[in-house]
């Protein structure tokens, strides 16, 4: 089998998982997106393995090696990535990644009823006034 039908067939899984990345909102699908373009390079390292190997005579077989410390290291990305998924989820109760935007500690979403000023004003409002002087 030639080299470049490994070689298209891996460009595609990258560029489908690209797209996955950019156009998803759901982290697990993005997650998952992120998944195929390691399996997109996994593809390439075995296929250049075999290729290499057939021209230099070597039995080493190193692209085959770098792909299993690779599907250790997808796996492990995979299993925190869900971790953090799932206790954001359980925190947020969604996993829009739009939606997560604000996810620092004590950072106050901007809302219409927000004050753009922010928490660092000296004189209190007009209603907290009235309600000094009463």
């Amino acid at each position: 089998m030639h080299l470049v039908y490994p070689a298209v067939l891996a460009a595609l899984l990258f560029c489908t998982g690209i797209y996955g990345v950019l156009a998803r909102r759901n982290a697990i699908l993005v997650l998952m997106s992120v998944e195929l373009m390691l399996n997109a390079v996994n593809l390439n390292l075995v296929a250049f393995d075999v290729w290499l190997s057939r021209t230099a005579e070597e039995k080493l077989h190193s692209g085959q090696a770098l792909t299993l410390f690779t599907i250790a290291i997808a796996a492990a990305e995979i299993g925190i990535g869900l971790a953090i998924v799932l206790a954001v989820y359980r925190a947020r109760g969604t996993s829009d990644i739009d939606k997560l935007r604000d996810t620092a500690e004590g950072h106050e979403p901007d809302g219409p009823d927000s004050d753009p000023a922010g928490s660092d004003r000296t004189e209190p409002p007009a209603a907290e006034k009235a309600e000094a002087t009463a």
